[in-house]
């Protein structure tokens, strides 16, 4: 008897909770030959497992190296479906966006996690990696011609660098053509409004709706 379109999401985000790389494959298979939507799988199914293993992250139940096979196991799911997007998803300029980790900071999971987020979701991301100066954030955006910048940091002393980022795109008159989004643990609304960014997201899910928002793609 073929699942129901609810029994396999719960098994695409079971299957990235748990990091079964190869059995994620074959559940995303087996929903897109029962005609199933390719967006929801993504969103619904591995989106969500992926949410679910950050959050394990966050309560210190799962590590560093259990993310990164969580995200292994969605991009595979990701090969299956992102085929079978409707073409208007497919086709047509993506969304360009820079994102990194400050400069001083090599805490990059909060990153990778609003990376995998923003791709799946559509956007086009220029990932510069942990450690990133100022500048390279504001010379990347100029060179690809991005209308979003997304700083990450987890550490408390590294966060002035994304008032740097904000500033130096002033200093290249560009600022009201670039927005800037804020996230990472110490980084909050306030600190967000105080440096002039136009936006701070909690988390990874929360990030997507925000550039979506900043954007107008909302």
């Amino acid at each position: 008897m073929a699942k129901s379109k609810e029994e396999l999401l719960e098994k695409l985000s079971e299957c990235v909770l748990e990091m079964e790389e190869e059995e994620v494959v074959d559940v995303a298979e087996e929903y897109i030959a029962a005609g199933y939507p390719a967006f929801d799988g993504i969103m619904d199914g591995l989106v969500d497992g992926m949410n679910k293993a950050s959050d394990l992250y966050d309560e210190e139940e799962y590590f560093v190296t259990d993310i990164l096979l969580c995200s292994d196991a969605m991009y595979a799911g990701l090969e299956v479906l992102r085929p079978h997007l409707p073409e208007s998803a497919q086709s047509g300029e993506k969304p360009k966006a820079v994102i990194g980790v400050v400069e001083g900071d090599t805490h990059d999971i909060g990153k990778n996690l609003v990376k995998i987020m923003m791709d799946t979701a559509g956007f086009e991301m220029y990932d510069l990696g942990r450690d990133v100066p100022p500048e390279a954030f504001v010379k990347k955006a100029i060179e690809i011609q991005a209308p979003l910048i997304c700083i990450s940091t987890l550490m408390t002393t590294t966060m002035i660098g994304m008032k740097t980022v904000i500033e130096q795109l002033k200093e290249q008159g560009i600022r009201d053509q670039v927005k800037v989004m804020v996230g990472g643990s110490p980084v909050s609304q306030k600190f967000a409004n105080e440096i002039g960014a136009d936006g701070y997201s909690v988390n990874a899910v929360e990030a997507v709706k925000l550039a979506k928002r900043l954007l107008d793609l909302a």
